[in-house]
């Protein structure tokens, strides 16, 4: 899943600079959704999700980045045969622990992503009470994988 990509692979293809970027792990988490429609078949993930075919087709083809983690976990559960709410709790809860591991707090990350949130809107994001973009979630990742090392 999205929080998994750290740990399988993104860090093998990290930047010249040794550090995992949000392009990297945006294009990891394209990867991810472009697979699981391949595998589960787009007419599955749209009866199953209730995502229109317009926005999966859209997301399929790469263009995830405004696409909600809500959204993403939920393709990415039907091949899995999981909960996609499960899904963006496991997603939470990593970016949480990530963030006590690196000590960081949101206002800190607010400043290093180029999302334009505040920390408050950052810890919204974080908590589920405002939606979050799979940009911003790749944002939010690179700076915790970033401070972790």
């Amino acid at each position: 899943m999205f929080h998994e990509v750290v740990a399988e692979g993104a860090a093998g293809a990290e930047s010249d600079t040794g550090e995992v970027t949000a392009a990297t792990l945006l294009a990891s988490f394209e990867t991810l959704v472009s697979e699981a429609v391949a595998e589960a078949g787009r007419d599955r993930i749209v009866e199953e999700t209730g995502i229109d075919g317009e926005s999966l087709d859209a997301a399929a083809g790469g263009e995830i980045e405004g696409f909600r983690l809500e959204d993403g976990a939920a393709i990415l559960a039907v091949p899995a045969d999981r909960d996609g709410d499960a899904v963006v709790a496991e997603v939470r809860d990593y970016l949480l622990m990530g963030m006590a591991t690196a000590v960081l707090d949101v206002d800190t990350i607010a400043a290093a992503i180029d999302a334009d949130l505040t920390g408050q809107e950052v810890q919204q994001a974080l908590e589920g009470r405002a939606p979050m973009t799979l940009g911003q979630l790749a944002q939010i990742m690179a700076v915790i994988e970033r401070r972790k090392r």
